[in-house]
């Protein structure tokens, strides 16, 4: 049997700068699959009544690598895998997505001073009939962060656009007492999970 060559790159189906260094801490080519003006990505992140954090998730990934597929076809671009990521920021059974607003990012903040949560974060790498996924579970303690520093710290406008309003690969590393688990999957792309998938599409390194 003739053996394909190896994809050239991989579509990312993030615009996550976060998950571009990371994937070039990898050195997998890539190129960005933003979504289309008219799509209403923040509809696929909706949760859905009584759903557990890791089945939140998991479902959001797969339907952004099913959107991203589909993003693909849609724009007859060439065939590549689409690799996809969804992190989300757990106190027990409790998510905390990313802040609208300082009231809300100060709210998510104080949740998680001097208390242990949960990182989710899915990964998926999809070709048309094809989805494979894993989940990267670490868990974070923040020390007790007082009013001053979280209203300093949502001064620098950091917790945006970041689940559970904090990034630590910024200055929230300073709130963070331990962590247990995979840093990058914290930081929103599980190196290790990720490069396992893709492997499996025979994706290498640059």
């Amino acid at each position: 049997m003739e053996r394909r060559p190896p994809p050239a790159f991989v579509y990312l189906a993030s615009q996550s700068p976060r998950r571009r260094e990371l994937l070039d801490q990898l050195h997998i080519p890539y190129r960005v699959l933003p979504p289309d003006d008219d799509e209403d990505a923040e509809s696929l992140e909706i949760r859905l009544d009584s759903e557990a954090p890791r089945n939140y998730v998991r479902r959001v990934t797969r339907l952004k690598a099913e959107a991203a597929l589909a993003r693909v076809e849609r724009r007859t671009l060439e065939p590549a895998p689409v690799l996809v990521g969804d992190t989300t920021v757990a106190i027990d059974r409790e998510l905390l997505g990313k802040p609208v607003d300082d009231d809300e990012a100060r709210a998510m903040l104080r949740a998680l001073s001097g208390r242990p949560h949960r990182v989710l974060t899915a990964v998926a790498v999809a070709l048309p009939g094809r989805i494979e996924e894993a989940l990267s579970e670490s868990r974070v303690r923040f020390r007790v962060v007082d009013d001053a520093e979280i209203d300093a710290y949502v001064a620098t406008r950091e917790p945006f656009g970041k689940a559970g309003g904090y990034a630590i690969q910024g200055r929230a590393a300073a709130f963070v007492e331990r962590i247990s688990g995979s840093h990058s999957g914290i930081v929103g792309l599980p190196l290790y999970e990720t490069t396992q998938l893709l492997d499996r599409f025979g994706v290498v390194p640059g």
